[in-house]
């Protein structure tokens, strides 16, 4: 170990070695198999690794750089906001910053206000785990507060992926997943099949091939309304689950099922907001059919990642005033 400006410089072995003996890295073993590729900075696209060479990162640091790294915009608004104040519990308290955001949000955010559906209640979160956590448990406690304890289940589909604390592992792909170790102790949830018609699969139209897809989901739904909370899923793309792109209208008839059944619908658009399918929120894409213009808004709502540009962890979890009116009726969570 080297001293430089003032500053402990490692060189890249030295990040290595100390990096196999402490570091436990997500979803790899302790010490890691393969020895992690040290970094130096990251400007735009691009990781600048210790040893010169530069690397494009595809993967835009699990789809939370939007704007790319080291954004002069975001830089300079992050010092300025270090120079002013860093951090304040929100137990209590609020600043102007936080209003700000959940004014913004609340403007971009799918609903209207005239449907009573507008989703413009923020709920701020340290992850999109936690953000898919609070979700669930607004969903919980909303029915509770209602007199309907009994609607603690959650339906999803299959090949989904929602995050690795306890509640959200529950509602990934149960077999496929990454989460089938905790099988025997995680809540038990409900699962239909994966949509088959994909995104530009012309037999969304078809209302036969349309009932069929979403036949085994209906029944489940239908069977087991009394138990089931909410229904949770990706909107449009199932992202960690192999960025499979299914049927607009899918979702659509999703939705219509929730209202006819009287279950919740929460759409986890932590990976797919902001923009990354080419609407705002991948749920438009289904407000978009332009058949009968219906539209498709969640009573509840996911996002993070991009929410930060990647400069932190930070999500959010959104709701409307029905949901949230339910919260004044009973005890705190």
């Amino acid at each position: 170990i080297t001293r430089m400006s003032g500053k402990i410089s490692l060189t890249a072995n030295e990040i290595v070695d100390i990096d196999q003996r402490h570091v436990w890295h997500p979803y790899a073993a302790m010490p890691n198999a393969v020895p992690c590729v040290p970094v130096k900075s990251a400007k735009g696209c691009e990781l600048t690794l210790v040893d010169g060479r530069t690397l494009v990162d595809g993967m835009s640091s699990w789809w939370a750089c939007i704007h790319g790294y080291s954004h002069p915009t975001l830089v300079q608004a992050a010092k300025d906001q270090m120079d002013t104040m860093s951090h304040c519990m929100f137990g209590g308290l609020t600043h102007e910053p936080a209003v700000q955001l959940a004014k913004a949000l609340a403007d971009i955010a799918p609903g209207s206000d005239s449907d009573n559906n507008k989703l413009d209640k923020v709920f701020y979160c340290d992850s999109g785990s936690v953000a898919v956590e609070v979700a669930m448990k607004m969903a919980l406690q909303y029915w509770y507060n209602l007199g309907e304890a009994s609607k603690r289940k959650f339906l999803t589909i299959r090949g989904g992926y929602h995050g690795d604390t306890f509640e959200a592992m529950s509602v990934c792909d149960p077999d496929n997943g990454m989460h089938h170790l905790f099988s025997k102790v995680l809540p038990s949830q409900i699962f239909a099949p994966r949509p088959t018609l994909s995104y530009h699969d012309p037999q969304q139209w078809d209302e036969e091939a349309l009932a069929k897809d979403l036949m085994e989901f209906k029944t489940l739904l239908e069977t087991n309304t009394q138990e089931i909370a909410a229904v949770i899923l990706e909107p449009i793309v199932q992202g960690a689950g192999g960025m499979r792109f299914y049927a607009p209208r899918y979702l659509q008839r999703v939705r219509e099922l929730c209202t006819e059944y009287n279950v919740l619908l929460i759409c986890d658009e932590i990976a797919t907001g902001f923009g990354r399918t080419g609407t705002m929120f991948a749920v438009e894409h289904a407000s978009l059919l332009g058949d009968d213009g219906r539209s498709v808004v969640p009573d509840i709502m996911c996002i993070g990642k991009a929410l930060s540009g990647g400069f932190l962890s930070f999500a959010a979890t959104l709701t409307s005033q029905k949901v949230a009116d339910v919260f004044a009726q009973g005890p705190a969570g």
